[in-house]
């Protein structure tokens, strides 16, 4: 047998774990973006990119859930799959994510509070 049958073929792609990457870096950028465009732009506020800094906690969020189902497509594939170190790293950078997201509600809930308060 000199072909190479399914089973014994090269690696295959992991692309739940490249997403998770793709997913992480997306919500560490938007803090970026927003403040950026807060400097630039008159009609965005600091007030808006903070609100805007929050969805970096919904990317993030969704960038650990790719991160877990790419490390068991790792692990029920017996090593047959490429990416549990991509899987890795978006794990990281989507929980990074999550608490710079989070930091930013509270951020944003403390400045509502001192608005009110006066």
């Amino acid at each position: 047998m000199d072909a190479l049958t399914r089973s014994s073929s090269a690696r295959g792609r992991n692309d739940a774990a490249r997403g998770s990457v793709v997913l992480a870096l997306l919500g560490l950028a938007v803090p970026v973006l927003a403040y950026a465009a807060a400097r630039r732009l008159e009609s965005v506020t600091i007030v808006h990119a903070t609100a805007a800094t929050c969805g970096s906690a919904l990317l993030g969020g969704a960038a650990v859930l790719l991160a877990r189902r790419g490390l068991r497509n790792v692990e029920r594939s017996i090593g047959r799959l490429r990416g549990e170190g991509a899987a890795r790293v978006g794990r990281l950078l989507g929980v990074l994510g999550v608490c710079i997201g989070l930091s930013a509600g509270i951020a944003l809930a403390v400045y509502a509070v001192l608005n009110v308060i006066g």
